[in-house]
């Protein structure tokens, strides 16, 4: 080789290099977004009750429209990514979620609240697969396990959002005010990633939404029971240590945050471990050690016990998603833009029927009961881990 040709494969290696990093790094944004966006419209929801003088039954029938538009725009991200690449599909949904964001601090009606929650549940639907598909386009290219830091950032965004809004309105201003402010973070945040995503787009003319298949079945249902149990976690945790536990109501909410920053924690070491461990071995440990942590929350009596089961929970939780969106990524049964919105899909139906059937476990069986046969459903899940990776890539 001349001298001429190393130096030109050298540059050619170092702007893979830098495209690369830049790709990694809008990921991560991407990610943010989704999570950060999500746990915006968690403070605004009682104003949104107040608002348009809702009970509970309406505001809980208007609150499906979140999930009714996340479950129609995650197939349709699915399958246009496969069309116009993952990048647009990222854009357009930070973009809708720049325009819902201060809507759901302003609508006053019903129907206003519901179309407004539809666009927003579409938004974070289409964020969240695409981001997911092109964590997969930049994993891949790396060579090496990522997903697991990427779903870190998404959990970051979880906490930020939440965080932002509520110190926003508890300083006094109004919550107009800190939910434009929160789209600003969105607009400014995907304003400086967007140069930084892969354009990639298939060639191939796949359709919108297919029904999942082959392995795609076991991995969107292992999401969906590890969604169903961090859905449990985040509505009813706090119930749960109150009436429970007989924590004072104004603590109450530690639980949920234990669970959650410590999955956050996990998914930032997440990739290292499955490099050392392998992802077959990371799958069945998270799920086993998901159901030992919520079972041993409702065994243990002290407060700082049950907040330490919470907190193996989260932990062990933290990368069996991560993991599953790679497996999903690399099988061969479906497209793999159109097997991520399915598994997602699935994932996501956890998180809507999680908490109505822990309540309704709750009213027959009591919360001790619906939390321990929840242990119980998440560690027979472990069998499902083994027909997920057995020949995953080929099947």
């Amino acid at each position: 080789m001349s001298q001429n040709e190393s130096n030109v494969d050298s540059i050619n290696d170092a702007q893979l290099a830098k495209k690369l990093s830049f790709a990694k790094w809008s990921t991560r944004v991407a990610f943010f977004i989704a999570g950060f966006s999500l746990s915006c419209w968690a403070p605004l929801v009682p104003y949104a009750q107040q608002r348009i003088h809702a009970d509970s039954a309406m505001l809980g029938s208007i609150l499906l429209c979140l999930g009714l538009g996340a479950v129609v725009g995650m197939p349709t991200a699915g399958g246009l990514a496969g069309k116009v690449g993952s990048k647009k599909i990222i854009l357009a949904g930070a973009c809708g979620l720049f325009i819902a964001l201060p809507l759901l601090a302003m609508v006053s009606t019903p129907i206003a609240l519901g179309l407004t929650l539809l666009l927003f549940g579409a938004s974070i639907g289409a964020t969240d697969v695409a981001a997911n598909i092109h964590g997969t386009e930049v994993q891949n290219a790396a060579g090496r396990p990522m997903m697991s830091g990427f779903h870190g950032f998404y959990s970051i965004g979880g906490l930020a959002g939440a965080s932002f809004v509520t110190l926003l309105i508890a300083s006094g201003l109004d919550i107009k005010i800190a939910a434009g402010a929160a789209a600003l973070v969105v607009l400014i945040s995907i304003s400086l990633a967007a140069s930084g995503f892969f354009t990639n787009r298939s060639t191939e003319d796949h359709p919108l939404f297919v029904v999942p298949k082959g392995k795609v079945i076991g991995i969107g249902v292992l999401a969906m029971i590890i969604f169903l149990a961090e859905g449990a976690m985040l509505d009813w945790g706090a119930i749960f240590l109150i009436q429970v536990k007989n924590v004072a109501a104004g603590v109450a909410g530690t639980g949920y945050v234990v669970f959650a920053i410590a999955m956050a924690l996990s998914r930032f070491i997440g990739d290292r471990v499955v490099t050392i461990m392998g992802e077959k071995s990371m799958l069945l440990s998270g799920v086993v050690l998901t159901a030992i942590g919520i079972y041993l929350a409702t065994v243990f009596n002290t407060y700082e016990w049950v907040l330490a089961a919470m907190a193996v929970a989260g932990f062990a939780a933290g990368n069996v998603v991560p993991v599953l969106f790679s497996l999903a990524g690399r099988q061969k049964s479906m497209p793999a833009t159109l097997a991520i919105s399915a598994a997602s899909i699935l994932g996501y139906l956890g998180v809507l029927l999680g908490p109505a059937l822990i309540g309704y476990a709750a009213h027959f069986i009591g919360l001790t009961n619906a939390f321990i046969s929840l242990s119980v459903v998440v560690l027979l899940s472990a069998s499902i881990v083994t027909v997920v990776m057995s020949k995953t890539e080929d099947n």
